[in-house]
């Protein structure tokens, strides 16, 4: 027996050098297409049912109109008017025509609790860390925050107008990690998991139900 499981094994190692040496004609990205992101983020809102879920950075509203069914209120915030020609019109739905910064000043006033955050504005360094700083403390506790863009492909990918430097955001807020944890996907252009924690279990930690405290006018 033991002799048949050495060949067994002898085997696979042939296969998997064989495999491990093999060109990598395909990436991950080039299967799976640029966008994946926004089937995994409907998938997760669909597992994890936010009550409140809030989208920085618009463009045409795909993934923000793909979250509707999975979540009670959605608030989508863009500086430009233009996602407003293209986000479902529901009672669930709000958009919030504002820079990101003025919005969380606004929350300031108007405070809500935010169960899932998608941050995908500006994605230079400093505007990331702003949008994570700004609205981390109204993010519910075990409430997730996602950041795009911030695996990119190559060095052609950082520059502006791609990914930006949203990943450096993502290397300097992981060297501090007492209130959160972080796990980057890396397949291009990125996508970073954020958990906002205190205690491992979420039914450890003293937290309240997740509301909108007050409407958002446009």
């Amino acid at each position: 027996m033991a002799r048949k499981v050495q060949i067994k094994f002898k085997k696979f190692r042939v296969a998997a050098r064989s495999i491990a040496s093999q060109p990598r004609s395909v990436h991950a990205e080039e299967h799976i297409g640029a966008n994946w992101h926004e089937s995994f983020i409907t998938h997760l809102a669909s597992v994890v049912r936010p009550k409140v879920y809030v989208e920085l950075g618009l463009y045409h509203c795909t993934l923000f109109n793909q979250i509707i069914p999975y979540a009670q209120q959605l608030i989508g915030v863009d500086v430009s008017e233009e996602p407003d020609k293209y986000m479902q019109k529901t009672s669930k739905t709000v958009f919030v025509n504002m820079s990101t910064y003025a919005f969380a000043e606004e929350l300031r006033t108007h405070p809500i609790q935010i169960d899932m955050l998608f941050i995908d504005a500006d994605h230079s360094r400093e505007a990331v860390l702003n949008d994570f700083r700004n609205f981390f403390p109204f993010v519910a506790p075990h409430g997730l925050i996602l950041l795009h863009d911030s695996h990119p492909k190559d060095e052609e990918q950082t520059k502006i107008g791609y990914c930006g430097t949203c990943y450096q955001a993502v290397a300097e807020l992981s060297q501090h990690t007492e209130e959160y944890e972080m796990v980057t996907i890396p397949i291009p252009p990125g996508l970073t998991i954020c958990r906002k924690r205190k205690e491992q279990l979420r039914w450890k930690e003293n937290h309240t139900s997740s509301t909108v405290i007050c409407k958002t006018e446009k």
